[in-house]
């Protein structure tokens, strides 16, 4: 394809720069509006510049993409609310044997969870938890968040379902599940174990000191410096900020975080750490010690003969209660025939069926997910199977959908569609075809040299202008130069691109979406905040990156 008009290359050009930038920094000071505006913005200028006509980009909208995207979402929401997730949590810590089996078990764990439900759903439900175990046992963060940052983007390219440009792969190659499965798994094996191997040796000296060096004893209270936690400790989905709280209780707010195994350890702790200096202060913690103590206040009950019949006899057995703080004694009630009542037995009985009830509709969850997978395998319509078990779950449920599908994504699945219009118009200025035309003839895949190319071109795409506009703009380019060699060299191609854009993801903080989420969900975690800086991450990220994507390259192209 020739290049097109002047005017038509450079507001192309203009266009794409103005996406490109949305997309890669969302927060920019002259129009922090985010990524999927930044998206419709590109699709709009690509439509009012005339670089396309309108019915051209309704026709870049690839919809079994958006499909596939909806339904992995809501089945991802599904086994969210089955504690699939929460199973997978508690699995990291069964047998621990230790930080570096931790470790390793958060690779693993993340790497296959992000196979099956995708690296961006396993980095939001892990990220807390993971950091929340690491504090407790007196562990660094920075070593976990990076396992399982890395791992995630490292297991999601085994399946096509794992993140979004696998999904992009998938549709426009053809290749089905199965044969993607048994390309990309084993390369991911190994990689995760590389990584993981990688991770063990760069922080082998931080989780080799005792927990007594690191950070104070396993077994006393643990207290975080206040300016690590205070600004992480309010989220939509949590309690109220400290704002809301009474005047009184605001110096409990500003004291460090403090957790222990007793209350009286807690306060004691608690009073130490506080320097009294004033009457008005030793008058507020008398206060403060009064309100805890009436509120453990024991109630004394006694039973005692009613003596309203003069001879003693007929008379009923009744219960008085007896408060320390008031020293009186009221009738409360008869003592009851029997030790159950009627009462107490129905709520038994409601338990029981609650429980079963939720037993029964977790198995469901996980039975329809599985035969999801199964299908998948069998060679199925990728989109409509996910879109059927999505359907199905939501039947299932007997309620209101309405709850479930307020979690879906749109805003990424909007973000898409014009990422779709804003790449295929810039396809249409000429500028990638030309530009490959000039690389083709030395990155092809029947040399060493030309697959080592090729991967340095995905690698830094993938870092300057994302892993998915990445895909779309060199997925049918490279699939056609391979195409002319042989029809298996073409699904190399494609499968050397899902696993190299994939892994380029782990190079920078800014390479991947799971990378971002990781940072963001640490350092607002209640209680536990830790900032994951970029620079922190680029220390790892380059020669994990480098070493990770070449063995996997050399397992890919022998399939």
């Amino acid at each position: 394809m020739a290049l097109a008009g002047t005017s038509k290359v450079v507001l192309g050009c203009v266009a794409f720069g103005i996406f490109w930038v949305m997309a890669v920094f969302p927060s920019v000071p002259f129009m922090p509006v985010g990524r999927t505006a930044g998206s419709l913005l590109g699709a709009m200028l690509m439509v009012l510049f005339r670089v396309m006509s309108p019915e051209d980009a309704y026709a870049a909208i690839d919809l079994p993409i958006i499909g596939l995207l909806f339904g992995t979402m809501v089945v991802s929401i599904f086994l969210e609310r089955a504690d699939m997730f929460k199973y997978l949590g508690n699995l990291l810590q069964w047998k621990s044997r230790g930080s570096k089996d931790l470790l390793f078990r958060v690779c693993i764990v993340s790497a296959i969870a992000s196979a099956l439900f995708t690296n961006d759903t396993c980095c939001v439900v892990l990220t807390e938890f993971i950091l929340k175990v690491a504090r407790q046992n007196n562990l660094p963060p920075q070593p976990f968040l990076l396992a399982l940052a890395t791992s995630s983007n490292i297991g999601s390219a085994a399946t096509p379902i794992g993140n979004p440009q696998n999904l992009v792969i998938a549709v426009e190659s053809g290749i089905s599940f199965g044969q993607f499965l048994v390309g990309i798994f084993p390369a991911m094996m190994v990689g995760v174990l590389t990584n993981a191997a990688i991770l063990l040796c760069y922080f082998w000296k931080y989780l080799s000191v005792e927990k007594d060096q690191e950070g104070g004893q396993a077994t006393g209270p643990e207290v975080f410096a206040d300016d690590e936690v205070t600004s992480h400790r309010f989220t939509p989905a949590r309690m109220s900020h400290v704002s809301s709280l009474n005047p009184d209780d605001a110096d409990c707010v500003s004291e460090p975080i403090i957790r222990s195994n007793s209350v009286s350890t807690s306060v004691n702790d608690n009073l130490r750490s506080r320097s009294i200096n004033s009457e008005a202060d030793i008058q507020l913690a008398i206060k403060s010690l009064r309100a805890s103590s009436m509120s453990h206040e024991m109630v004394e009950v006694s039973t005692v003969p009613d003596r309203r019949d003069e001879g003693g006899l007929g008379g009923s057995s009744r219960k008085f209660t007896r408060t320390a703080s008031q020293q009186r004694s009221v009738i409360i009630e008869d003592l009851p025939p029997s030790p159950e009542s009627n009462g107490e037995k129905e709520k038994e009985t409601e338990v029981a069926e609650k429980r079963w009830k939720i037993l029964v509709w977790k198995t469901a969850v996980y039975l329809i997910t599985l035969g999801m997978l199964i299908a998948l395998l069998m060679g199925l319509n990728m989109s409509w199977t996910a879109i059927t078990a999505a359907l199905v779950l939501l039947a299932l449920d007997f309620t209101d959908a309405q709850a479930c599908l307020e979690k879906v994504s749109y805003s990424l699945l909007i973000f898409f569609c014009g990422m779709f219009i804003t790449v295929d118009g810039f396809n249409k200025t000429g500028i990638p075809n030309t530009l490959w035309e000039l690389v083709e003839p030395y990155s092809r895949i029947d040399s060493a040299k030309g697959v080592a190319l090729l991967a340095v071109v995905i690698l830094i795409l993938s870092n300057v202008a994302s892993n998915v506009p990445t895909v779309l703009l060199l997925g049918t380019r490279v699939a056609a130069s391979a195409a002319a060699i042989s029809h298996d060299s073409e699904r190399k191609a494609w499968l050397i691109l899902a696993w190299v854009s994939t892994v380029a993801g782990n190079l920078t903080l800014l390479g991947s979406a799971a990378n971002l989420i990781v940072c963001e969900q640490a350092r607002r975690a209640q209680f536990f905040g830790y900032n994951l800086s970029f620079w922190s991450h680029l220390r790892f990220g380059v020669p994990s990156t480098i070493v990770v994507t070449a063995i996997g390259l050399l397992i890919v192209t022998s399939y």
